[in-house]
């Protein structure tokens, strides 16, 4: 019984961890967009009212 537990414990701990570098990836990449995406406003000229 212990040993099911301790392998569920496993699988979370490995699958959080797994979850946590996805989230990681996700983050660099909307970074990127973003400082593109600003980049791109402005060099296309501030039109702000």
């Amino acid at each position: 019984m212990i040993w099911i537990l301790l392998l569920l414990l496993i699988l979370v701990v490995f699958g959080f961890g797994f979850t946590m570098q996805i989230l990681w990836w996700v983050a660099a990449i909307l970074l990127v967009v973003w400082i593109a995406g600003f980049a791109m406003r402005g060099r296309g000229g501030s039109r702000r009212r």
